[in-house]
């Protein structure tokens, strides 16, 4: 159901890579809301259009047809300029490339995008993000001091400090180990509870039950949503798609 206040809307959005008989149709006609104060997981097989979705939603990548809104803002025709000062101020992201600035160390690592911004970072929040994640006794590291799950770890401490209106994550816990995991997604839902908007990539089902909602894919379309999901239902839906997509079979909406 569309909302008015809702920070990420896709209306109708196609992205079509190549030409001719070698075009790939990632995304065909998508249109969902994340509203305000919502984590949803967005999953499906390999190739459904999961990061094209990402990508798409948060200006990375533009659509071939259709409309995105990002914080109240229509992303049709923006330039990279007006893109990237956009997301600076509303958008935050957890991708799996750490994009780790070398010479600095943790906590300047975290607290980068705000002394960017010009703004005075909150250092209680930060010190709480970078406890639940796992690092408090490495704040003064390197990230060459650091192992690659550690690392991962900054980066996700880095994109919850911002407490940004919207947060993408592109696997965020893939590299984490079970209890460090929990301790992010658990962050990630408090992020919502203050109002922000989380949308996740994940492959997880246990990810995927932190989520309000979970959104999954096949061949570019969204043929099933789970509300408050479980991850036994999470898992027993993927299962079902990835024997549809090993079938050849296509699911129209």
């Amino acid at each position: 159901m569309t909302t008015p206040e809702s920070p990420v809307r896709l209306e109708s959005v196609s992205k079509t890579y190549g030409s001719g008989g070698g075009a790939v149709t990632a995304l065909a006609g998508v249109t969902v809301d994340f509203p305000a104060g919502t984590f949803t997981a967005v999953m499906g097989p390999s190739g459904s259009g999961k990061s094209t979705l990402l990508h798409c939603a948060a200006g990375l990548d533009t659509p071939t047809s259709g409309t995105v809104t990002l914080a109240g803002t229509s992303l049709a025709g923006k330039s990279e300029t007006k893109l990237t000062l956009l997301r600076r101020k509303h958008v935050a992201f957890i991708f799996q490339s750490f994009n780790l600035m070398p010479a600095l160390n943790v906590w300047q690592n975290v607290t980068l995008p705000a002394v960017l911004a010009g703004q005075q970072p909150d250092n209680a929040w930060v010190n709480k993000v970078i406890e639940r994640v796992g690092l408090g006794h490495r704040v003064k590291h390197r990230p060459g001091e650091l192992s690659g799950g550690q690392q991962q770890r900054v980066a996700v401490a880095r994109a919850l400090v911002s407490r940004a209106r919207v947060t993408f994550a592109d696997e965020p816990t893939g590299a984490l180990d079970t209890h460090t995991a929990a301790e992010v997604l658990a962050l990630m839902r408090e992020l919502t509870e203050a109002g922000q908007t989380v949308v996740m990539v994940t492959h997880d089902p246990v990810a995927a039950s932190y989520a309000d909602n979970a959104l999954f894919l096949v061949d570019g379309r969204v043929i099933a949503q789970l509300r408050s999901p479980r991850a036994d239902a999470v898992a027993a839906t993927l299962d079902e798609l990835r024997a549809r997509a090993r079938g050849g079979v296509r699911e129209h909406q």
